[in-house]
């Protein structure tokens, strides 16, 4: 229905959306909640990144509760980029958002307060037996997290040393039944916060609490 109409309401914000992107879901508001309750100076994130950005609902979501920030989208679809620029202009956030198509963090430099992302997480065989609307519909690069849907997991994992600045958090969205997976390849404690339906749906990871190889069990 929201590619009939071509718009769909997340965080009480109207996002354009189109094929290249997966549709905006209330699950994934669990992120922008987890980042809140994470930071709760809000005025202390100057900078923020989304990684897989798709439509932007993520970043200018987050725009629109930390007043001080701007924030990057990287995609790598460019089509997904440029959606996400066209959602930035309509929600008049076009002068703190910077949209870019790019292979995850391999463009980027410079570290960020906040790290966001809802990255593929669907193990490749399982794709085929999702709801036809999600299956048929949706791009699969979008979907397809690698043989254990993990990939992308692995891949944002270890570049958050690099992007994360002192005090920085990321928040990673991740699927049903992952949150052990997922936080043994943090190596670390980590927070996670429940979607509407009590799954835990966001991965709360604290830079210190992390890296810290001072820590006891490193």
């Amino acid at each position: 229905m929201a590619l009939i109409l071509g718009r769909q309401e997340f965080w009480s914000l109207s996002f354009e959306v189109s094929s290249a992107t997966l549709i905006p879901r209330p699950d994934s508001e669990a992120v922008i909640e987890a980042a809140l309750a994470a930071v709760p100076d809000r005025g202390r994130v100057g900078r923020i990144l989304d990684l897989g950005t798709g439509t932007g609902c993520l970043l200018l979501a987050a725009l629109t509760e930390f007043p001080a920030a701007w924030g990057v989208g990287v995609d790598r679809a460019a089509e997904a980029a440029s959606l996400a620029a066209r959602n930035a202009a309509a929600l008049g956030l076009a002068g703190r958002a910077a949209f870019l198509c790019g292979d995850w963090d391999a463009a980027l430099a410079g570290r960020f307060d906040l790290v966001l992302s809802n990255p593929p997480y669907i193990p490749g065989g399982d794709i085929a037996w999702l709801m036809p609307d999600v299956a048929r519909y949706e791009p699969a690069g979008a979907l397809d997290g690698g043989a254990d849907g993990l990939d992308a997991y692995r891949r944002i994992l270890a570049a958050l040393p690099r992007l994360l600045a002192p005090g920085g958090v990321a928040v990673l969205e991740i699927g049903a039944g992952q949150a052990e997976a997922v936080a043994a390849l943090a190596g670390r404690p980590v927070a996670f916060r429940a979607d509407l339906g009590g799954i835990p749906r966001a991965m709360v990871v604290e830079l210190e609490k992390m890296f810290d190889r001072t820590a006891p069990g490193r």
